[in-house]
């Protein structure tokens, strides 16, 4: 954690197990699993530490669903393969220092050419992965007369490509060796072919990503609960208070209770609408029911182990302080709580009108 690396044997080991392509098709080389498929490898996953699937799993979700969505064959042809084994570490560019919950408001600009190629100019902030990627779905606005989600288009950049920089891992409260960072653009040139999907469509690609990495975020927030339950409990087991186990105290049992009931009913939720997502139907709204209720559930989890382990809890050397850290940020990216809340209200109203 202070070097704000993981281990080379660790990433690997997830090479090894293939975890860089578990979504992206057979074809490409990766493991085609379905979206319950993936949730429960997910689950699995993060129950070591958060950092590790973010190095060793975004290529499963966003640093490739765009081009797996609306990719060309030949965009798919050559950056699938490479991101399905981890010889390219990909990102999703879309945040900017105006554009957080409202999306849409970017402010990065693509200008065309007169040999049809683009030029991008515009600054990316909070980008995860951004210090160490290889491969960048940037979003930028080739239509400057249009407003909100028209006029937005998604483009596949290299690094290496002229007039794109990045900066160093911005320092944060938790979830170190899973870098963030800012995505430069000053006349950056891209060809025409680096178009992901339709010229001004970008902003359909990335939520067509975005509904399934939701589903994807929930089971990455309950692999950390489960952990920390373990942990609990065999804590519980071992530190005695009064002559006794604390496992004995019904306060600290109702505590356990309580996050078992979390997780279980989180993890419920997420199947089944992985499940819905893979028989075809419409999961708008219970993509953010899971984005919204594993995010809450993972830090009312945290906050209870923590309370059980004390002062134990709250120091550095068992982990669970780190833990706590680490989760806070799901309840941020990827649609805040907030924005959750809102999405699932207007579907309802929408379903009843």
């Amino acid at each position: 954690e202070a070097e704000d690396r993981v281990p080379d044997e660790a990433v690997a080991a997830m090479r090894e197990i293939g975890s860089f392509g578990w979504s992206i098709p057979e074809e490409y080389g990766g493991s085609g699993l379905t979206s319950e498929e993936l949730a429960l490898a997910f689950i699995e996953l993060t129950q070591c530490s958060v950092a590790y699937r973010v190095v060793g799993a975004t290529n499963a979700g966003i640093g490739s669903e765009c081009l797996i969505q609306d990719g060309t064959d030949e965009q798919k042809s050559r950056y699938l393969p490479r991101l399905a084994t981890g010889e390219l570490l990909g990102c999703l560019a879309l945040t900017e220092p105006e554009a957080g919950s409202d999306a849409t408001a970017q402010q990065t600009t693509a200008v065309q050419q007169d040999d049809g190629s683009y030029v991008l100019n515009g600054m990316k902030r909070y980008i995860t992965l951004a210090p160490i990627a290889d491969l960048f779905t940037v979003f930028a606005r080739t239509d400057g007369r249009a407003r909100g989600a028209g006029g937005i288009t998604a483009f596949v950049v290299e690094r290496g490509t002229p007039g794109l920089t990045t900066s160093d891992s911005t320092p944060k409260m938790g979830q170190e060796g899973a870098p963030i960072g800012e995505v430069y653009l000053k006349d950056c040139h891209v060809p025409a072919d680096a178009v992901v999907g339709a010229v001004g469509e970008g902003f359909r690609t990335v939520m067509k990503t975005l509904n399934k990495q939701r589903i994807n975020l929930a089971a990455l927030s309950t692999g950390p609960a489960i952990r920390m339950l373990d942990e609990a409990v065999r804590y519980t087991l071992e530190r005695k208070q009064g002559g006794r186990p604390i496992a004995e105290y019904q306060l600290i049992q109702g505590m356990l209770a309580e996050c078992k009931v979390d997780i279980e009913s989180t993890r419920a939720l997420i199947l089944e609408t992985a499940r819905k997502r893979d028989r075809g139907e419409d999961v708008q709204m219970d993509v953010s029911l899971c984005k919204y209720l594993a995010t809450e559930m993972c830090c009312r989890v945290a906050d209870r182990v923590v309370q059980i382990f004390g002062g134990q809890g709250y120091v550095k050397g068992r982990g669970i302080e780190r833990f706590y850290r680490d989760v806070r940020a799901a309840r941020i990216y990827e649609g805040t709580s907030q924005i959750h809340l809102l999405n699932i209200a207007r579907n309802l109203l929408k379903q009843a009108g």
